[in-house]
């Protein structure tokens, strides 16, 4: 039976009318029709569906929206916008880190809360800290490129 959910997402707020074991995913493709978090395997392994929830890199895909509760949700459309990009994402347009672009959304979010806890990383740790995020198109290196060139702008905190 669904019931209401209030939610965070993006400095905005979303009420859904859904079941509780709803994943955090569906409600924010179909209710608040976000595209930034992608469905890839719905098990939790590809990092495609990855968002931030109270800054924590978290698979959507697998997290009931009855465990979200007060947390606060950022997906990659709540970093920045077309016009002025989050330095992470400027980044990864610099350094042509999207083939494809199914995984980069996960990616970046991924890389987001890395780099808030770690701003200066070395090459080794961004390549474990993404390690569990799955790219089919091969484009890791200039993902780490990218992701080192957001480190040493100081993109962090923002």
């Amino acid at each position: 039976m669904a019931e209401q959910f209030q939610l965070q997402i993006n400095g905005q707020t979303l009420v859904a009318s859904v079941t509780p074991e709803t994943p955090l995913l569906y409600v924010l493709r179909n209710d608040a029709k976000l595209n930034g978090p992608k469905f890839g395997c719905g098990l939790g392994q590809c990092g495609a569906c990855t968002v931030l929830l109270d800054g924590v890199a978290t698979r959507s895909c697998i997290t009931p929206i009855s465990t979200v509760g007060g947390a606060k949700v950022v997906t990659l459309e709540g970093l920045g916008t077309v016009e002025r990009p989050h330095p992470l994402q400027q980044a990864f347009i610099d350094e042509q880190a999207a083939q494809c672009g199914y995984c980069t959304n996960g990616m970046i979010m991924t890389a987001k809360a890395f780099l808030d806890t770690n701003p200066r990383p070395a090459t080794q740790e961004i390549k474990q800290a993404l390690s569990n995020n799955l790219c089919r198109c091969g484009t890791h290196l200039r993902v780490v490129k990218a992701v080192q060139r957001a480190a040493e702008q100081g993109s962090a905190p923002k």
